[in-house]
């Protein structure tokens, strides 16, 4: 049985029946409770969404931090890395470079621009913009530095094979053994001509040794002439050694070698000999750089102990000798 409900009129002091109205239970109940719940929801959304993260954006929150520590320690490494690469440069320009008599490396080479205006279009309008930006113009800074190091490592490595050549290439040891010398003779330097009787450059030195010792080329190169009785020379050798560097031997008794052909260091290219304008037997050895003759003890350094080439410049300053040539 359906219940029914009654409220009591004060005006007429009565219990009335109640009627029940759908639209008015509605607008006085329904619709303010609903009004207030979504008011609150909606507030408690809004508050919810400032102050507390979802998930995913928890989640993206702290990938983004990762990020930011792999910025952080990568610029750590890129500034560690800068100051090793300053190193490199001073070093490359103050020593390596020094060592071969090469300039440095241009700082406008050096420091050269790796710029263009929209390089770092595609990192701008990110919260860490500033960060991806910097790390990557830093890096891209030291990429361009390294490179321009690697290629003068390149250039210097090149400077050393040279140099290495170069060096086996001077004339850098006594054309005869010291065992088979019997005195040093006349120096590098002016002198009055025995045989001519007027003073004049004596562009070698005389090193006196027995009729068929044999004579060694002083470095690398190749033979430009082989010549018999040329001049005062008589039996003569030039060996052009490169880099400027030329190297006569004269007075000759015998030529072992020919024009063209190569040479080494140590090679025996004749015998001593008293052909040309000479009095005894002995080798008159000269060393001519651009043509230029200069005193050859200067480049005895490679066969001979500090004490036997101190002992040669003693000798050879105070040398005296019956061998002359021209």
């Amino acid at each position: 049985m359906k219940r029914e409900k009654y409220q009591f009129n004060l005006e007429t002091l009565s219990y009335e029946k109640v009627s029940f109205s759908f639209k008015k239970f509605f607008l006085k109940r329904v619709l303010p409770q609903s009004l207030a719940a979504l008011v609150i929801g909606t507030i408690l959304a809004v508050f919810g969404t400032y102050y507390f993260n979802s998930p995913l954006e928890n989640k993206l929150l702290a990938k983004n931090q990762e990020f930011k520590h792999a910025y952080k320690q990568l610029n750590k490494k890129i500034n560690k890395i800068s100051e090793t690469l300053v190193e490199l440069q001073e070093n490359d320009d103050d020593v390596y470079r020094m060592v071969f008599g090469v300039e440095p490396v241009p700082s406008s080479i050096r420091n050269a621009g790796h710029g263009g205006t929209d390089r770092y279009q595609s990192m701008k309008g990110y919260s860490e913009s500033k960060l991806m930006i910097n790390s990557t113009r830093k890096l891209v800074g030291v990429s361009k530095k390294l490179l321009v190091q690697s290629e003068s490592y390149d250039e210097i490595v090149d400077l050393v094979k040279n140099k290495e050549k170069m060096l086996s290439c001077i004339p850098a040891i006594q054309p005869i053994a010291n065992k088979d010398l019997t005195r040093f003779g006349s120096p590098f330097g002016y002198r009055m001509h025995p045989i001519l009787g007027y003073l004049r450059l004596h562009a070698g030195i005389d090193l006196t040794a027995p009729k068929g010792t044999p004579v060694y080329a002083s470095g690398d190169g190749v033979v430009v002439r082989a010549d018999a009785n040329c001049r005062g020379y008589g039996n003569h050798i030039r060996i052009n050694h490169g880099y400027g560097y030329i190297t006569v031997y004269a007075h000759l008794n015998k030529m072992l070698v020919k024009p063209g052909q190569k040479i080494k260091r140590g090679d025996k290219i004749g015998l001593v000999g008293n052909t040309g304008l000479s009095t005894c037997n002995h080798l008159h050895y000269e060393v001519r750089i651009n043509n230029e003759p200069v005193n050859p003890v200067n480049f005895y350094y490679n066969d001979l102990s500090d004490e036997e080439y101190s002992q040669m410049i003693k000798e050879a300053e105070g040398a005296e000798t019956h061998s002359h040539e021209w």
